[in-house]
């Protein structure tokens, strides 16, 4: 058996597999994202079951003065009763939602990205649980809605997490920061001037042999040529 000349007697790891420590923070952040929706959905759940069973529709209750009332609804549509129409879609979109919030979470690096795909997991399962066990039947359920601000649609716990998923999810982008906790411009900045591509590494004079050696004649800088027929001092 030979060795070919000049190659490592140890191989070096695979340069795709992630770091102890940055495999740990990502075990640790998704973990996060679970301990953020499971509180979420949990209460969302509770309250829908406790408004359900104590209101009654177009019945307020006042819970902090008029700013803030209990006045049971059945909302077929979105958040916000959008879409009161489109409920089969509507349910579509909530369960690609959760799909796609389970895969992106493996790829996280940062808090704020943790705490947003949390909340927006949170929300999207608790209005998609009512949709599928309520009735009219699954897929059609109507998502029960008790929290009335005024001038302002009513809703439930699950809409107020999707809307301040939605509200972090804009800050880290206009934060730049990715899901993988990096930020675009320092992505931008490693790709545009890698670390050994120096502008002045590569110069022929830099390279020339001789040019920068103590003593050389010809290392310090070179008179201009004489023009022809200009005398010269002696």
């Amino acid at each position: 058996m030979q060795i070919q000349a000049g190659a490592p007697l140890i191989t070096s790891p695979a340069t795709n597999v992630p770091p102890t420590g940055q495999s740990t923070r990502r075990r640790l952040l998704y973990l996060g994202v679970a301990i953020v929706a499971v509180p979420v959905y949990v209460a969302d759940q509770l309250t829908k079951a406790w408004a359900a069973a104590n209101l009654q529709p177009n019945q307020p209750r006042e819970l902090i003065g008029s700013v803030l009332q209990l006045n049971l609804t059945r909302n077929s549509g979105a958040a916000f009763s959008i879409a009161t129409g489109a409920t089969w879609i509507l349910t579509a979109i909530a369960c690609s939602v959760v799909v796609f919030v389970v895969i992106t979470a493996r790829r996280l690096g940062s808090r704020g990205w943790a705490l947003a795909l949390g909340l927006l997991l949170a929300g999207s399962l608790g209005n998609l649980t009512d949709r599928m066990l309520r009735a009219p039947g699954p897929g059609r359920g109507q998502v029960v809605d008790f929290l009335q601000l005024p001038h302002y649609p009513i809703f439930n716990i699950a809409d107020s997490a999707i809307v301040s998923a939605a509200v972090l999810i804009a800050v880290m982008a206009f934060r730049g920061v990715g899901i993988d906790g990096t930020r675009v411009a320092a992505r931008h900045h490693k790709s545009d001037h890698p670390g050994n591509d120096h502008p002045g590494n590569d110069h022929p004079a830099n390279n020339e042999p001789g040019n920068n050696e103590p003593g050389n004649e010809n290392s310090g800088p070179r008179p201009p040529p004489n023009p022809a027929g200009t005398p010269q001092d002696v």
